[in-house]
This record gives structure tokens, sequence and C-alpha cells, in this order.
């Protein structure tokens, strides 16, 4: 493939083995993977940008589902509020540290972004044994000031998503964007329900399914598709 082209790589918003830091092999076996993705998915709903961050969510995680039965559904400000997000040099606030570890770091640092999980912070551990909380909502309550003009990324703890919304609905705080995608069997689906009643920015999907891989993948669809518009 002729990489210096910009319309063999247009499709996807992926840019360039040089601009992903990545060597042509690599770059060619994730452009390969696309194309099994396109071709197995085929017809779909989602917008170009929806489906940017709904294809390399299901890249990450090899499941197919997230386009289909746990579809990952978009307030319809979600992209344009992550971008204004983006350019503000916003933080991104995570649930999990390995949310937090899967944040593409190239792409943090183009943009002057800065990641941040407090969940194993020593005091809220202390704070949780002693109250009727669990860390991942106090380290939500942590977050706050961060969170508020923020992004918030939940990708496993259902009462951390539960606690934000709790803090939006109180005024408390006022994020640019809320990812919500907690996975497992107890309050992720309802949670996640919640979510999609507000009317404020979110990604979120049906269902069960959810977590880290999928989380971070989101934020890294979107900052790459940021960057693909605004330098190339």
């Amino acid at each position: 493939m002729d990489y210096s082209n910009p319309d063999s790589q247009k499709k996807y918003h992926i840019g360039n083995p040089i601009s992903r830091d990545m060597s042509n092999r690599a770059f060619n076996i994730e452009k390969q993977s696309f194309d099994i993705i396109e071709s197995e998915i085929g017809n779909h709903d989602y917008s170009e940008n929806e489906w940017t961050i709904v294809r390399r969510v299901i890249h990450a995680t090899a499941d197919f589902d997230f386009a289909r039965s746990n579809k990952i559904l978009f307030h319809k400000r979600s992209i344009d509020s992550a971008f204004k997000a983006f350019e503000r040099g916003c933080y991104i606030v995570t649930d999990v540290e390995m949310v937090l570890h899967g944040l593409n770091k190239q792409s943090l640092s183009k943009l002057g972004l800065e990641g941040v999980c407090l969940i194993n912070e020593p005091r809220l551990k202390d704070m949780a044994k002693t109250s009727d909380k669990t860390r991942s909502e106090l380290a939500m309550q942590a977050s706050s000031e961060k969170i508020d003009q923020g992004i918030v990324i939940i990708g496993n703890a259902p009462t951390a998503l539960y606690e934000v919304i709790s803090m939006m609905k109180a005024k408390k705080i006022n994020p640019f964007l809320v990812i919500g995608i907690p996975v497992g069997f107890v309050s992720a689906v309802e949670s996640k329900e919640e979510l999609s009643k507000i009317d404020s920015p979110y990604i979120t999907n049906i269902g069960r399914k959810g977590g880290s891989s999928a989380a971070s993948s989101i934020i890294n669809s979107l900052m790459l598709l940021y960057i693909s518009k605004k330098y190339q």
C-alpha cells in the first residue's frame, strides 16, 4: 500500500505509520483487521465518526456485539464535546488503573492531556473501610474538580458511574463527556440505562459487556480521530 497517498488512509482515520509511530507491518496488520471488521459487520446505522470509534472497540475486544446486541450508544453531542475538551487540555479521569494504563501515551502527549486515577489512593482505602461507599465512589468524589470540565471514563465499576451521575444531577460537576461502559452482572446494565437518560454528552452501551479494553479504546479512538482531523 502507498502510505504517502492520503486517500489510502482516509477511510479509517488512522493516519500513517510515521504519525502513529508504528512499523509498516504493524500498521498494515491494523488496516487488515479493520477490513475484516468492515466485511463482517456490513451495513450499520452509525455515523462515520461514531463508526470509527465502534470499529476500534471491536478491534480491541474482537467482540462484534458492540455493534449488535450490546451496541454502543452515542449522545448527539458526545464527539463534538470530546473535541472541545481536548482543545482545552482537559483531564481524563478513569475508574481503574487498567483503563488509565490503556490510554495512548503518544496521543495524550500530543494533545497535552493528563490521565488521572485515584482508586489506589491509601486514604481512600481507609475511608472505604469505615464508610458505606466503595473505593470507586470515593475516587470519583475525590476527582470531582478534575472531572468537572473534563472527561471521565468508567470501564469497570457501576458504583463509580452511579456516583458520577449523582454528582451531575446535583450540579457538582459538568463534564464534557462521560464514557460509561462498566462490565458485570450487578448494576452494570442499570447504571448505563441511567446514564443514557441524562441530556449531557455520553458514550455508553447496552447490556453487561464493557471493560477496560473497550473503555480505553473509545478514548484512544476519539483522540486519534481528533488528531487526524486537526493535524493531518
